[in-house]
């Protein structure tokens, strides 16, 4: 197949976040996708040479593969711009909102987003007592793919005993009980709600090892809380200011209908594994894993 015109992409992958391996698996994925729809396709291991490695490749568009801290706070979002390149995802003040837990839940509450309370407490106080009352979910404020995620069920149980590689502050949330559900946004379309079936804890191994997790999608749920999941996970992308493809997360408590259905947090970087949540409702509306590609390629820009 013949390249496009204008179509040289720079893949960024890797990166020096916890989730560098996940993102190396993604801009491999994305790489090959890209390939098989016609672009010429660069990857780069983006380290501290990724501005010189950039000016010496001349994209036409950067696709932003990179997960975690640097990729997807905005930084590398920064840089983009700095260079005028145009890029995939969203841009600077969107993607540094909505890695921030806690200023994205001020965003939602602003919005009328129903979600969970929680605190940012320094951990050393976190380690020493209930900061607040079980249950309660311990986890990094500006991480993602459940990077140090720890669950207090208990008073009884004493409070956690976090790793030392934990940040000095942490946010503590109110534990939200129920089926975990999540709906992709493509632009100004929210697609389908995938309902997440585990045993255990939807943690880092159950997102990315074969067999961690079982996907329904469409989940069998009930119109209502289908419907919401769809208007929630938009309205949140709108309200953090998204650009590209975004995904939503929620917690459904059944017994509470719709009042159960608590928006957790929007990730503006969403896996591009073979068990990724966003390819699989690409999917769901006739999108094939190289079309659902092109199209964030198509999309790129600068001033996100």
């Amino acid at each position: 197949m013949s390249s496009r015109a204008g179509s040289r992409v720079a893949v960024l992958m890797g990166g020096p976040s916890a989730e560098r391996e996940v993102s190396l698996t993604s801009g491999r994925e994305c790489a090959a996708a890209l390939r098989g729809e016609g672009f010429e396709v660069i990857e780069i291991d983006a380290g501290a040479d990724v501005p010189a490695r950039l000016a010496d490749i001349a994209p036409d568009v950067v696709f932003n593969a990179l997960h975690g801290r640097w990729g997807e706070d905005g930084c590398i979002q920064g840089l983009l711009e700095w260079l005028r390149i145009p890029y995939t995802h969203s841009g600077v003040l969107a993607s540094a909102l909505a890695m921030d837990k806690q200023r994205s839940k001020e965003v939602f509450r602003a919005a009328g987003l129903p979600i969970v309370e929680s605190v940012i407490a320094p951990a050393v106080e976190v380690r020493a007592r209930h900061v607040i009352a079980p249950p309660y979910v311990v986890k990094p404020n500006n991480e993602g793919s459940s990077v140090g995620i720890y669950i207090v069920q208990d008073a009884a149980n004493g409070p956690p005993q976090l790793s030392d590689d934990m940040p000095e502050e942490v946010m503590v949330e109110a534990f939200a009980p129920g089926r975990e559900l999540t709906t992709t946004v493509m632009g100004d379309r929210a697609l389908t709600v995938t309902d997440i079936l585990t045993d255990g804890w939807y943690d880092y191994d159950a997102k990315y090892k074969e067999g961690g997790s079982r996907h329904v999608v469409p989940a069998d749920i009930p119109q209502e809380i289908f419907d919401a999941c769809l208007d929630y996970a938009q309205r949140a992308h709108d309200a953090l200011g998204c650009r590209g493809v975004s995904r939503t997360d929620f917690r459904w408590d059944e017994a509470r209908g719709l009042g159960g259905l608590i928006l957790l947090e929007t990730n503006t970087q969403p896996g591009m594994t073979p068990t990724s949540l966003a390819p699989e409702q690409a999917a769901q509306i006739g999108m094939s894993f190289g079309q659902f590609c092109a199209w964030m390629v198509e999309d790129a820009s600068c001033n996100r």
